[in-house]
């Protein structure tokens, strides 16, 4: 479902086949975890194909090499250059990109001397689909910020969203909303969460969570549109009786939710700030104007 035979990539320094791609099974990120990559969209707008928040994706990723002592020397500019080959190469406009850099060969727990960049697309749907989801609280918490760096997109972190996700999906769910190790409501395993309760936004504040690009832009949109936002911590408890909630990621983009361990919203989502903002967001990204959307 992500390439066929005529499928293109970047791989270090050259635009191949992804069927000719081959990588080292010695490879420190295989073996360790240790890599970093990206999610960034695409999307085909009346002024061609256009990719969202470039500059901020691409120096996440430099930062999250930095973060994580990996040696990563492109600039941002030919990062973003390289992507837009790749979409025509491969003559896509609405697409899923996917940069990775991974490490060499080495058996060693210290940082690598040589890293490698690989930089595909795919057409992808939104990852959490577009009906309302049903979510649970997971058992998984999200990692500890002084064992790990939560703010940076480390290949290997993403363990602790699988096991969480895949908990959710065995007990019926169809995606989980994770603690942090204060047991305060954190993100989910592949988006961050907003909740609304009397005319009033709440998201978790940075440092137990990934501080998602999307997330940014909502918090932007809610300064123009005037909405309120609070950014604090809260508890599963405090979930009770909110009006409405959703999650959003760069993947996920902009989704309601339908109930949180099968407690219902007290909105229709139709009639949420969420559906408001999901509205405006996709203006947004397709450039299109949002002076007439009324809240």
């Amino acid at each position: 479902m992500y390439y066929n035979a005529n499928t293109i990539l970047f791989l270090n320094g050259k635009y191949i086949k992804a069927t000719d791609a081959t990588t080292d099974l010695y490879s420190q990120t295989l073996h360790y975890g240790y890599g970093v990559f990206e999610g960034i969209r695409s999307y085909e707008t009346s002024n061609g194909a256009k990719i969202f928040k470039a500059v901020e994706h691409f120096e996440r990723l430099k930062k999250s090499c930095e973060l994580v002592n990996i040696p990563f020397n492109y600039d941002t500019d030919e990062l973003i250059q390289i992507s837009y080959n790749v979409l025509k190469k491969n003559n896509m406009g609405d697409a899923y990109i996917r940069p990775l850099v991974y490490c060499s060969p080495n058996m060693q727990l210290q940082a690598p001397k040589e890293v490698y960049l690989m930089i595909c697309a795919w057409e992808w749907g939104k990852y959490l689909g577009d009906s309302l989801l049903n979510l649970c609280i997971s058992s998984y918490q999200r990692p500890n910020p002084n064992s790990v760096k939560v703010e940076a997109k480390v290949t290997g972190h993403y363990i602790n969203s699988i096991l969480a996700t895949s908990e959710a999906k065995v007990r019926g769910f169809d995606e989980a909303l994770m603690l942090d190790m204060n047991g305060n409501i954190a993100e989910g395993p592949g988006a961050n969460f907003f909740c609304e309760k009397d005319g009033v936004l709440y998201t978790p504040p940075l440092g137990h969570i990934l501080p998602g690009i999307t997330r940014e832009t909502v918090i932007n949109i809610c300064r123009e549109l005037e909405i309120p936002l609070v950014e604090k911590y809260f508890t599963p408890e405090e979930l009770e009786g909110i009006d409405s909630a959703f999650m959003c990621g760069t993947a996920a983009e902009i989704i309601g939710i339908n109930t949180i361990d099968a407690r219902p919203m007290k909105k229709k989502w139709k009639e949420s700030l969420g559906a408001t903002i999901q509205e405006v967001y996709k203006n947004i990204v397709l450039e299109k104007s949002y002076a007439d959307i009324i809240i």
